[in-house]
């Protein structure tokens, strides 16, 4: 499992491990029952703390990516990816109304909001 942390991001580091956990899941790169790292490696492979580690399997448990058997280690849980996609959808979505908002209160024109959505999409 490939995850880079950036100490320099504005992101906090537990999140910045959601979230690569979370597209790793999405584009099948780790799979359905796949055993993952422990908490324990995964910190010291990352070398930050075991803390930070915890509360970001914590985190991707709590919205069903993951799965802890306890005495056995902790798993890609079975999922819908289209029910996985539909969320991440939503999340775009909602995120897209703010945008649009905020373009709307400072009268920010739509071919100016595309053309800032075209920027940012193709840096990243």
């Amino acid at each position: 499992m490939n995850i880079i942390i950036s100490n320099s991001a504005d992101e906090p580091i537990y999140a910045q491990i959601v979230r690569q956990i979370k597209n790793l899941v999405m584009r099948g790169e780790i799979v359905e029952d796949e055993l993952l790292p422990s908490i324990r490696t995964l910190a010291k492979e990352l070398q930050i703390s075991v803390i930070t580690t915890k509360r970001a399997y914590e985190e991707l448990e709590r919205e069903g990516y993951i799965v802890t058997v306890p005495g056995k280690g902790t798993f890609v849980a079975a999922h819908n990816k289209e029910l996985l996609r539909e969320v991440q959808l939503k999340i775009v979505e909602e995120k897209l109304v703010e945008a649009v908002d905020a373009g709307k209160s400072i009268e920010l024109d739509f071919a100016a909001l595309v053309g800032m959505l075209k920027v940012l999409y193709e840096e990243v």
